[in-house]
């Protein structure tokens, strides 16, 4: 039997005493056009800038270390050099998964500065190098000591693995990130579900643990030499520390303070829910609309893993609403999260906000799902009549989510609404309408607006090109990608 689109959920087990309340707290209403001012997220005074040159810093001085300690000496031959750049590989391959960690540790400075979705192309860029390095120190360590010792690789191999035990350590260590670097190809992670993709990328911390016992017992750095030894420690502490304090740490006590769980489910249209996440002193929790959580919903099955949605309502200290999308695994499950089930959340995150509006007039553009945030800043941007216009694209018409509701906030705010419907036209076309001309006709100041673009990547893309064309400022573009 179907659910109605406007009905809750009822809950497959006893409800709690206080559900009443929660469900009152949960809600949806249409009468408030703006929500009430919420604390906002603390702004950070770091530039990017500033990232960049401490991290060039730290591999100046590792590379200063290297040389300190006798690198050059080595280079006097084909074994010294293939050693020394052994060692190279080495120290630069353990800072860059040292840096990989710190890209992902959800620390907000760095939220703030880059934005999730670049540090995560970071962070897949810097995976790759760290392989790379690490295996070319492998690699170039075993050639150097076999003509060093006048033997053959093979033999050289086997008697590096076979006599000492912090070699087994790091092939160990290389078999890990191997099969984390194989997961991040494109074709292996279209193959894979987000669920085995995460969990094969855990092996990611157990692989640098045991490269991290391996460089305490062999490393250059760590034989003579107690500064670079506290140096190094230093950096695997950094590293721990963010991860800890912002990964478990602010996920925790931001759950345990405001005491979050779902108080209302919601059918929005076909494979498609809101859920109302009900708590405590939510007035209190500084987010902005267009912001997103990782949300970890305590069921039996599903408390162990952690998803990004965004918020589909503005903050309005009552509760949180995430809209999601049958797109199969996790997201099959949560059409039907049972009322009551407690949520811990991490963030939030995001950078696609009213933070990063330069100009009075705003063009949002979403495309199928990417309505979430969309709406969530439709309702909360400030803005005189005229200021505001959403463009919703999609590919047929009961795909539209939350159209009364934006058709309701157009009316009282004073903005306007185009709906895009119908199959993909071909790009830059008169009949495409997310091509310069049809941009230009429902926008003709579209160059003195703000853009913010929410949808598939490859629609995303289009809108991308098409701004260009039209010379539309990038300082005035606003976007992210939620793809892994």
């Amino acid at each position: 039997m179907g659910i109605r689109p406007g009905r809750r959920f009822q809950a497959p087990f006893r409800r709690p005493r206080d559900d009443r309340r929660v469900l009152d707290a949960a809600r949806p209403t249409r009468d408030r056009a703006r929500p009430a001012p919420l604390p906002l997220p603390r702004v950070w005074s770091v530039r990017a800038s500033d990232i960049v040159a401490l991290v060039g810093l730290n591999a100046v001085v590792i590379a200063g270390m290297w040389v300190r300690h006798g690198g050059l000496d080595e280079l006097g031959d084909a074994s010294g050099v293939l050693t020394a750049a052994g060692q190279l590989t080495a120290l630069f391959g353990t800072y860059a998964a040292l840096l990989q960690l710190v890209l992902m540790s959800r620390a907000p400075f760095l939220d703030q500065t880059f934005g999730m979705d670049r540090l995560a192309w970071y962070h897949r860029w810097l995976g790759f190098a760290t392989f790379w390095l690490l295996l070319c120190h492998g690699v170039c360590t075993t050639i150097g000591y076999a003509l060093g010792d006048g033997i053959g690789l093979v033999d050289e191999f086997v008697t590096l693995v076979t006599r000492y035990d912090f070699v087994l350590l790091a092939v160990a260590g290389m078999a890990c990130l191997t099969a984390v670097a194989i997961s991040s190809f494109q074709a292996a992670r279209r193959r894979l579900s987000y669920e085995t993709w995460y969990g094969i990328h855990l092996y990611a911390y157990l692989g640098i643990a045991l490269a991290f016992a391996h460089q305490l017992v062999t490393g250059l750095d760590f034989q003579d030499d107690p500064i670079a030894r506290l140096y190094w420690i230093g950096l695997y502490v950094v590293t721990v520390g963010l991860i800890v304090a912002f990964r478990i740490g602010q996920p925790v006590a931001t759950s345990l303070r405001h005491r979050l769980r779902v108080g209302n489910v919601v059918v929005e249209g076909p494979g498609v829910v809101s859920i109302y996440v009900a708590g405590r002193d939510l007035d209190r929790l500084p987010v902005r609309a267009g912001q997103y959580f990782l949300w970890r919903f305590l069921t039996r099955d599903g408390w162990w893993r952690a998803h990004p949605f965004s918020i589909s309502a503005a903050p309005n200290g009552r509760y949180l609403r995430l809209t999601v999308k049958d797109l199969g695994d996790w997201t099959r499950a949560l059409q039907r999260v049972p009322i009551g089930t407690r949520v811990i959340v991490e963030g939030p995150y995001g950078i696609m906000t009213g933070a990063r509006r330069t100009r009075a007039g705003v063009l949002l553009i979403a495309g199928g799902i990417g309505i979430t945030p969309i709406r969530a800043m439709l309702e909360a941007f400030a803005g005189r009549p005229g200021d505001i216009t959403l463009l919703y694209r999609a590919g047929r018409q009961e795909d539209l989510v939350f159209r009364r509701e934006l058709d309701h906030l157009a009316a009282v705010r004073g903005a306007t609404v185009h709906y895009a419907v119908g199959r993909r036209a071909i790009e830059g076309s008169e009949h495409d309408p997310l091509g310069p001309s049809a941009l230009r006709r429902m926008a003709p100041d579209i160059v003195r607006r703000d853009v913010y673009v929410c949808g598939p990547p490859p629609m995303m893309d289009v809108v991308r090109r098409s701004l260009r064309t039209l010379a539309v400022p990038d300082s005035q573009v606003h976007w992210e990608r939620f793809s892994y």
